[in-house]
């Protein structure tokens, strides 16, 4: 893929994706200069156009004596050409966030960071590696590290379907190895789990990402078992309260249930209308500890009331005072 765009040929395959890239550049590009970049007749140029369209690139055109191209956004996401700066600078941007379970850095994100890693030339991935190893993030939350390369296993294998051989340490310390059909990766804001079907034990587990070493995709394919709960979440939330890693939250906001879960993550699940409609209360079970939450909560933007634990509506009012006494107010 990165190879390919800095080599001028009269090869139409090669010269489709060295005239996809430009057209990838935010600008419009008139006829004359495309057809001069890749040393081809204006005719040439038209036709190219066509084929892209056809292959659902929506290029438009327009109007006027030199006639000029760009590329527009269109129903569906074609597959993007990047060059050797981009590419390294979205797999550094990925791996960055992968390390931690950061907010909105779900399942897709790290698919994402698969899909790329995998087709990278040698030397470019080199270059990721040789730059993550050389910066250090100005904030990197309080979860665990996870290295990228075990997410990315593990995510090429749930997209492929894929059996999944790791080793694994318990909170207690054991060790052991698994070999599971891996059904999703979960992030709870500070940590990664993979909810997956233990062949070993014959039933489902999950897994803190955290925990696990040596992840090996053996390259055996399986059909996908049907989750007991329907949902990778729901089955997270479950697992961690029979296991003893979680409490129960409930908490009141003062702002419409739609409001409120656009802002949640959905590993929290969805609050419940109250007070018809205006108001919402939410149910849910958390492995954060609570200072955390306090502050999580306290970013949502929106008015809230804590009724359970205690601990957390300690905590709350605690990190209230505290603001209060930053800002002057107390």
């Amino acid at each position: 893929m990165c190879d390919m765009l800095g080599t001028m040929t009269t090869d139409t395959p090669a010269r489709l994706l060295t005239l996809l890239s430009l057209l990838q550049t935010p600008r419009e590009w008139p006829g004359g200069e495309l057809a001069d970049r890749l040393g081809v007749s204006r005719r040439t140029v038209r036709r190219d156009i066509d084929r892209l369209r056809e292959l659902g690139y929506p290029v438009q055109a327009s109007m006027g004596s030199d006639g000029g191209y760009r590329l527009v956004a269109g129903k569906a996401m074609p597959p993007l050409v990047l060059d050797d700066e981009e590419a390294v600078a979205i797999a550094v941007g990925l791996r960055a966030g992968a390390g931690h379970a950061v907010e909105g850095l779900d399942e897709a994100s790290v698919r994402a960071l698969a899909k790329l890693e995998q087709v990278l030339p040698g030397r470019l991935r080199h270059r990721v590696t040789t730059l993550q190893a050389a910066t250090t993030p100005l904030t990197s939350g309080d979860g665990p590290n996870i290295a990228p390369e075990t997410l990315t296993v593990m995510a090429s294998t749930v997209a492929g379907r894929e059996r999944l051989r790791f080793a694994y340490r318990t909170g207690d310390g054991i060790e052991s190895r698994r070999v599971t059909e891996p059904y999703r990766l979960v992030s709870t804001g500070r940590r990664w789990y993979l909810v997956a079907y233990d062949l070993d034990r014959d039933d489902w587990r999950t897994f803190r990402v955290d925990r696990v070493s040596e992840p090996f995709a053996t390259g055996a394919r399986f059909a996908p078992r049907e989750l007991p709960t329907g949902s990778a979440a729901e089955y997270l939330r479950r697992s961690m309260r029979r296991h003893g890693d979680s409490y129960e939250i409930v908490v009141a906001f003062g702002a419409p249930a739609e409001v409120v879960a656009a802002r949640l993550p959905q590993w929290l699940g969805t609050p419940e209308a109250a007070d018809g409609g205006a108001s919402c209360v939410l149910r849910a079970t958390v492995s954060d500890a609570v200072e955390w939450m306090a502050v999580r909560l306290a970013m949502l933007g929106v008015d809230f009331r804590v009724r359970e634990p205690t601990e957390l509506v300690e905590c709350v009012r605690a990190l209230g005072e505290r603001l209060a006494r930053a800002s002057g107010g107390a």
